[in-house]
């Protein structure tokens, strides 16, 4: 019956520089895709709306910055070891991020939470606005267009390091990966990689036709829905990524997904509040 599943183990590395020792990797192609299609379509979306591309090369930067340090943050604190873990023989088998706050940068080494980078995102936008005298509400319905699409490039990413790996099934799809076990899983990288590109389908569609039908904040709040409902739901299907989340009554994802959902519902709720006040 294994022979049925796809036995998945692709090199996570794309090739090595000659005289480097540091090779390239998929995840990273991901990550640079994520961005250059980002903003290829915020630059296209700015072009319509009137605003400069000066502007736009300066929001992704802020981008870039928020989505990583945020990312990476998130790992440390919300997934990462605070404190040095030992075994039985007293020999340091992790080392905690507090303990040895140098490990916080070694992004290399992997370890990237996306609500994390959502936080980040969130930060970077106010402080760009802030600064570019941009409207906050009008950014975040135009930004939630692309970033379902990035997140896609970033799940094909994880599927590539056979990592987030999903739960036991017998499900004719599944996946064996081969670097973690012999069992037939869940590709829930997968799964929220094609919502993803529905996602942001979808969104594309509201902006391209509907932006001007619902009061500012309405496809923030949308996507805010749309999107963490369904990673609450997929948690379901993934393995737990530190061993503590199993004293959890939910995993730490589906634990972070519930504020966004939360702040998507307010948004949504804000938006017809503002519609009223808007000048035709």
């Amino acid at each position: 019956m294994l022979n049925a599943y796809i036995h998945w183990n692709p090199s996570p590395e794309l090739f090595t520089i000659p005289g480097i020792d540091w090779p390239v990797r998929w995840y990273g192609l991901m990550w640079a895709l994520a961005f250059i299609c980002s903003h290829f379509i915020m630059n296209r979306i700015y072009k319509t709306e009137g605003r400069t591309e000066k502007a736009l090369d300066t929001l992704t930067l802020y981008i870039i910055l928020g989505t990583i340090i945020g990312a990476r943050l998130g790992h440390c604190l919300f997934y990462g070891p605070w404190f040095d873990e030992y075994n039985a023989q007293g020999q340091i088998i992790s080392e905690g991020y507090l303990s040895h706050p140098i490990n916080i940068l070694k992004v290399y080494e992997g370890g990237l939470a996306s609500h994390g980078g959502a936080i980040g995102i969130i930060i970077a936008m106010l402080l760009y606005c802030r600064k570019e005298k941009e409207n906050l509400l009008w950014l975040f319905d135009r930004l939630v267009v692309v970033v379902p699409l990035a997140a896609m490039f970033i799940r094909i990413g994880n599927l590539i390091n056979s990592e987030i790996i999903g739960t036991v099934t017998n499900v004719p799809w599944a996946f064996i990966f081969v670097r973690e076990d012999n069992q037939p899983r869940h590709p829930a990288q997968l799964y929220e990689a094609i919502y993803c590109l529905l996602l942001f389908g979808l969104m594309y569609w509201f902006w391209k036709n509907k932006r001007k039908a619902f009061g500012p904040g309405f496809m923030f709040g949308l996507f805010c829905v749309l999107l963490f409902v369904e990673r609450f739901f997929d948690e379901m299907l993934k393995e737990n990524q530190v061993a503590f989340e199993g004293a959890l009554p939910i995993n730490m994802g589906q634990i972070l997904s519930l504020p966004f959902i939360a702040l998507g519902v307010f948004m949504i709720w804000r938006s017809y509040q503002l519609k009223p006040n808007l000048k035709e």
